[in-house]
């Protein structure tokens, strides 16, 4: 994967913006421990990917001056320091520098799939739930449990445009289009459907799309 930082001057990039938002004198080690396989992950998951500014001469390519790109770096590097049992303040910190970068709250102990895209934003919320691969968020979506702790099931090739929520026991098939600002609480929506409209009147129709080849451009 090209880089536009060296893996070192990434890590102490990402250091010293640390370090500026939380200057408490904590320590960083674990980011040189679990840098090398967040970025593996990162590569893997930029790999399926084929949107502009995630390919470069044939390449796949990472910028950490892409909001977006930087908003998934941020996650996965929190997430394998809490897979790894690091530095639990060190993937706290980094959660909320994600949610103070991007206004974005994936908490490190979300197990988001390994492919999944982030498009600004800004305002999205995504809880604890069951994911599969091919995962596309927009701005001000919410994804979580209920009040009594159901959570969401989210099929494989699945995106959630702009103010769409997905909430309690509700299961989103595979390649699902849930169309902005559709509020889907607690009900399932069948395989290959775009989803419109509020709980419990939400309506279905065809999906014209396929999210893993035209929204993730993977073939």
């Amino acid at each position: 994967m090209k880089l536009s930082l060296a893996p070192s001057a990434l890590s102490a990039y990402l250091q010293r913006q640390l370090e500026n938002f939380f200057p408490d004198g904590g320590t960083c080690n674990d980011l040189t421990r679990f840098l090398p396989r967040a970025l593996e992950r990162l590569e893997h998951c930029f790999l399926h990917i084929g949107q502009r500014y995630y390919r470069q001469d044939g390449q796949t390519c990472f910028d950490h001056l892409n909001s977006d790109q930087y908003a998934a770096f941020l996650y996965l590097v929190a997430n394998t320091i809490h897979r790894g049992q690091g530095d639990e303040r060190l993937a706290t910190k980094l959660y909320v520098l994600n949610k103070a970068l991007h206004a974005l709250d994936v908490f490190y102990a979300v197990e988001l799939p390994d492919i999944f895209c982030f498009v600004h934003p800004v305002g999205t919320v995504i809880g604890r739930g069951r994911f599969q691969d091919y995962f596309c968020a927009y701005q001000n979506c919410t994804i979580g449990g209920d009040l009594d702790g159901n959570l969401p099931t989210i099929g494989r090739g699945v995106v959630l445009f702009g103010g769409s929520r997905v909430v309690g026991t509700a299961t989103i098939g595979n390649n699902v289009l849930v169309s902005a600002g559709t509020s889907i609480l607690g009900q399932d929506v069948p395989d290959d459907m775009t989803a419109f409209g509020r709980s419990p009147d939400i309506g279905f129709r065809p999906a014209r799309r396929s999210v893993i080849t035209d929204i993730f451009e993977d073939r």
